[in-house]
């Protein structure tokens, strides 16, 4: 349990929030959203004691203990994977370390065999004659092999440190658990096992993502930033977003009598109760649904961008065929290999891959940025394309403004581009900003205010969701549902894939797996996971 009683952040002039007091009880996962900046990590820095709250007082229930998923991936180079996991209880660790250090003395006096005595009640009490076992499952349960657990945290990739520093926090099932951005650089199956092991977490959690649908499998309640208020309310995310647009609606239809707009909340709280009622998340945990009241639903002041993509022309039946497409590394390392689809009308098609260079590779090559080491492909002649790539690095190098680096891409006048860039929630004196010291979310608004000038009839997305908040995402999201065209894509968001593609192709070094199914039955089918096995040379 965490009581936050008066808390006030400030910076300077800036007031993030103040007169926060809420209680987060034992058995409920907290989902932590607001726009960028409002102070969703600040939040949860404060609750660990790394920042000092301007006002206010932060504590844990009796002798509880607070875990906290650490964002310094070097901190750990000189310690082995597996201690660095069993370093997460703290006061385990110190017994062990303790404990060694008794054992090991060559004087070892009564008064030491007293205390090592001790710190074995200590020990076992703490479970940890089963500590070293219990870490390995969580390193494998979150894709960290075996032969890796005695290696240096310093020999790891980028990605496996994430994954050790998410096993450190999780390790010892503390009473109090603060995740920030969890899932970053983890594979939709690593998300899946995490949403499982969170389901049935019976302690407090709070955590920052903008993964709605691993905030939708894992949240009981949402706590929203917004204008210098925290508010909390019953329900994960998906409630919050759909009961703040149906609040707006019925706000701006100033007709509406007051019983009928009642009638209307209370249908969709019982519509959303039962949906939720068949999720994954323990009984105890679905008893927050008798909480839902109208009362909490209110209007977002969110601002969500305006992404619209249409269509100059319509797609004749001719899209994309490709054959016997082939893509290396310069290691020599295949990517894929053996690669034959042809893509219909109306197509909306998610690329998955164990590596994810693979999606990017085919992506440049169908573009033209990139030679095939095999293969050939083959566009309709009607078909416009509009390219949103993963790495837009190059397109931001210069020292021109928006509203001039838009115009390098289309045909018109200032306020033309200017309304281009208005729709992507730049405005005033923001369009007038040099493009070379934007942040990675507002160079992702300008690239996508560049895909809308060509009104293209194919999208191809690398990873669109990318640096992007929950907001960009579900109104990128939101168009693309609507959109006429095709749309190519690949995504670390499963709400976006499940929501968007009606047809997943899969790319190994073997050759390609192509099914025309939505994405939550293709990860779950037993045959098509065989298939991928033996595909990946896993089998």
């Amino acid at each position: 349990m965490i009581t936050v009683s008066n808390l006030a952040i400030q910076f300077g002039k800036q007031v993030l929030y103040k007169d926060v007091n809420i209680k987060f009880t034992n058995g409920n996962i907290y989902g932590v959203i607001g726009a960028n900046g409002a102070g969703k990590s600040t939040l949860l820095r404060a609750i660990s004691g790394e920042l000092e709250a301007t006002k206010g007082t932060i504590e844990l229930g009796p002798g509880e203990r607070l875990s906290v998923l650490e964002q310094d991936h070097f901190k750990y180079d000189a310690e082995t994977v597996l201690n660095t996991v069993l370093m997460g209880h703290t006061t385990m660790w110190e017994v062990m370390r303790e404990r060694e250090a008794l054992y090991s003395k060559p004087d070892f006096s009564d008064e030491d065999g007293i205390r090592v005595a001790e710190l074995e009640d200590k020990f076992a009490e703490m479970g940890g004659y089963t500590a070293e076992s219990d870490a390995a499952a969580l390193l494998s349960g979150l894709g960290i092999k075996e032969a890796k657990h005695y290696q240096l945290m310093g020999e790891l990739s980028g990605k496996e440190k994430v994954r050790v520093m998410l096993a450190k926090a999780l390790f010892g099932n503390p009473d109090n658990l603060l995740l920030d951005e969890p899932t970053n650089d983890l594979d939709l199956e690593t998300v899946e096992w995490l949403e499982d092991y969170l389901a049935n977490f019976e302690h407090t959690v709070l955590v920052v993502s903008h993964d709605r649908h691993f905030l939708d499998a894992v949240s009981t309640h949402t706590v929203d930033i917004d204008f210098g208020k925290v508010t909390l309310f019953a329900g994960n995310y998906s409630f919050w977003y759909q009961s703040s647009q149906l609040a707006l609606k019925q706000a701006q239809n100033q007709k509406a009598k007051a019983e009928e707009k009642r009638k209307e909340l209370e249908e969709f709280i019982r519509r959303f109760s039962a949906n939720v009622a068949k999720s994954k998340q323990t009984t105890s945990r679905k008893k927050m649904l008798e909480k839902l009241n109208v009362e909490q639903i209110q209007p977002s002041t969110r601002k969500y961008p305006g992404i619209i993509f249409q269509m100059d022309r319509e797609p004749g039946n001719q899209i994309l065929e490709v054959h016997d497409l082939k893509a290396t590394m310069d290691d020599g390392t295949v990517l894929f290999d053996n690669v034959e689809f042809n893509i219909e009308k109306g197509q909306k098609v998610v690329f998955l891959s164990h590596d994810p260079r693979a999606m990017t590779a085919l992506f440049e090559i169908i573009n033209g940025n990139r030679e095939a080491d095999k293969g050939t492909y083959n566009w309709g002649v009607t078909i416009t394309t509009a390219y949103l790539p993963v790495d837009n690095t190059d397109f931001f190098q210069s020292q021109m403004n928006l509203v001039d680096w838009l115009s390098q891409y289309g045909e018109g006048n200032e306020v033309y581009f200017k309304s281009f860039l208005g729709r992507m929630l730049f405005s005033g004196e923001d369009v007038l900003k040099k493009v070379n010291v934007l942040s990675g979310g507002e160079k992702m608004r300008c690239m996508i205010a560049r895909m809308q000038l060509n009104n293209a009839n194919c999208l191809i997305l690398d990873t669109p969701t990318n640096h992007l908040d929950l907001e960009s995402i579900q109104a990128f999201n939101n168009n693309l549902k609507l959109y006429k065209g095709n749309v190519l894509f690949s995504s670390h968001d499963h709400e976006f894939i499940q929501t968007i593609a009606n047809r997943i192709i899969e790319l190994t070094p073997s050759g390609c797996i192509d099914k025309l199914m939505d994405y939550d039955e293709y990860i779950h089918d037993d045959k098509i996971k065989e298939l991928r096995a033996k595909m990946y040379g896993e089998a």
